[in-house]
């Protein structure tokens, strides 16, 4: 590109004075060779930039959603899953134009800026140092800008994330949005969380606007200095109108690079405000509950707490768990309850080490829990929850994500023996049936049975029920009781709930309150202590 402008001086020097028609044919056909290569080199820089930035991106997003994958269970419980999408997409897809075409642009311009800066120069050095002039308080105004434009950029993709976060939460959330009638209340929400992200847009657009006013006066004004003073030069006989066209030509190619940089700058400015977003979970080291080197020899499924008091990274100031310490043997059925908040799910949350204790040890068969390798010794761990989560395929890949190499007979006995195979052959498409976003195909007491199935089909060492029949009916509990009963057989057990027909035929029960273990033994014995909590909690129920 840099050759076209001496072509047009040849041109109009040389051809049009001398009125030679073979010589403007022959300079013609040279500029259109010029131009053929220009325009392959040009398709050629397009795809190959393009695909290495769409690499580039792809594998950032990967990267990312692994980081979060591993980071600790604390960290979810600070962060809101909207806008942690909102980094993943939202934020890599600003990313995704910065690392591709723009830093094609980038390097193009650049050096056409720089080779037409040197043309210039051999072109006419008394009018490049002129129009040089001009460069320094540009560069300055750019930098300056350019440090706005990003605070915007990284502004504008918090509130976006905050918007996509209510956004979230609503859709999620949405057959309690519309059972309490409160979709103009979220719509309003989220229209507040919009506007606050559009008055950023508007600031960050005006500063744009202003900034093209000046540098394209300024530059504009530059030109015309320039073109003057060249025409001075004309007219003096020191300067040819061939060289004055062609060092116009340099001229406005280096503005236009120059221009295009400016552009191309508040995009990267733009990408910085979000790549500050992403880098800032990147940097974020992994989580510790993802660390240990230790594998057992022998996995019985032995628990024991010794001297373990615990807070919630995000609560501090409370104390859930108060210097526990207990012991469950190799296939017993351990049974913990107590009033709401006394620390019964946080007790499963340390054994499957979602948490590591402020103080003590949780051991598993007398290896401390943060020496083992979690991947490995969470494969002797099933759980059934109160809010069973399912993956929107079907049902055996939602059974098989217990055990992933579990064969289809393995699969239907898991069923089978979650009492899942009738309901499940009564489908069309049998276990190929998709259940839909989390589930919502199923009933809650079939999902509690797929949840059964696929801790089922891990054949755990350690089955942790976590209050797995409260949310059901009497006939879908009855169900379930019976599919718990015969998955707890021979496996050391943690049930944690209220219901007196889950906890009665427990080996112990730990009586929980305000994260001590005021009472343990059996059904029977703690009945009858008078004065008891559990006989409180029993009494209470019973007249419930």
């Amino acid at each position: 590109m840099l050759s076209f402008p001496q072509v047009i001086r040849q041109i109009i020097d040389e051809a049009l004075v001398a009125k030679d028609a073979a010589t403007i044919n022959h300079i013609a056909l040279i500029a259109l060779g010029v131009f053929a290569a220009q325009s392959i080199a040009g398709a050629v820089r397009y795809a190959c930039f393009t695909l290495a930035g769409e690499k580039i991106v792809v594998r950032l997003r990967r990267n990312l959603f692994s980081h979060i994958l591993n980071q600790d269970v604390s960290f979810f419980d600070m962060e809101k899953t909207g806008e942690l999408q909102s980094r993943l997409f939202a934020d890599a897809a600003v990313l995704q134009n910065a690392v591709s075409v723009n830093i094609s642009m980038v390097l193009r311009n650049f050096v056409g800026a720089i080779g037409g800066l040197g043309m210039l120069i051999y072109t006419s050095p008394n009018l490049s140092i002129a129009l040089m002039a001009c460069i320094p308080p540009v560069a300055v105004g750019v930098a300056i800008f350019g440090k706005k434009i990003r605070n915007f950029s990284r502004q504008h993709q918090d509130a976006l994330a905050i918007s996509g976060g209510v956004a979230n939460e609503s859709i999620s959330g949405l057959r309690i949005v519309r059972a309490f009638g409160q979709e103009a209340l979220e719509v309003k929400r989220y229209s507040k969380a919009l506007d606050e992200s559009f008055s950023i847009s508007k600031r960050k657009i005006r500063s744009i606007s202003i900034f093209t006013f000046i540098f394209s006066l300024f530059g504009l004004s530059a030109i015309v200095g320039v073109l003057w003073y060249g025409s001075l030069l004309v007219v003096s006989g020191e300067f040819s109108i061939g060289s004055l066209t062609s060092f116009m030509l340099y001229a406005l190619s280096v503005a236009v690079s120059v221009g295009a940089l400016g552009s191309l700058w508040t995009d990267f400015m733009s990408a910085s405000g979000a790549s500050h977003r992403i880098f800032a979970i990147l940097d974020k080291p992994v989580g510790a509950t993802t660390f240990g080197e230790d594998v057992l020899d022998d996995f019985r499924g032995e628990i024991v707490f010794q001297n373990v008091t615990f807070s919630y990274p995000s609560r501090k100031n409370m104390t859930v768990i108060d210097d526990m310490s207990f012991k469950i043997a190799s296939g017993e059925i351990v049974a913990v309850v107590g009033p709401s908040g006394g620390g019964k799910s946080t007790i499963a949350g340390l054994i499957a080490r979602f948490y590591d204790p402020d103080e003590g040890f949780v051991k598993i068969d007398g290896q401390e829990l943060q020496t083992l390798q979690p991947e490995v010794f969470r494969r002797g761990f099933g759980i059934v929850p109160q809010e069973p989560i399912l993956f929107s395929v079907s049902i055996e890949e939602n059974i098989r994500f217990g055990n992933p190499a579990a064969t289809k007979s393995e699969v239907k006995a898991a069923a089978k023996l979650a009492n899942a195979e009738e309901f499940i052959t009564s489908f069309p498409e049998g276990y190929n049936t998709l259940v839909g976003e989390r589930g919502v195909q199923l009933s809650g007491g079939q999902r509690q049975r797929i949840a059964i199935a696929r801790a089922a089909v891990r054949n755990p060492k350690i089955l942790i029920l976590d209050e797995a029949t409260s949310a059901l009916d009497s006939k879908s509990e009855a169900l379930v009781q019976e599919a718990l009963e015969r998955l707890m057989v021979g496996r050391t057990t943690l049930i944690i709930a209220h219901r007196l027909s889950t906890v009665k035929k427990a080996n112990r029960i730990f009586v929980l309150d305000h994260g001590k273990i005021v009472q343990m033994g059996s059904h029977e014995a703690l009945l009858a202590d008078q004065d008891g909590l559990y006989r409180q909690l029993i009494e209470q129920q019973l007249e419930g």
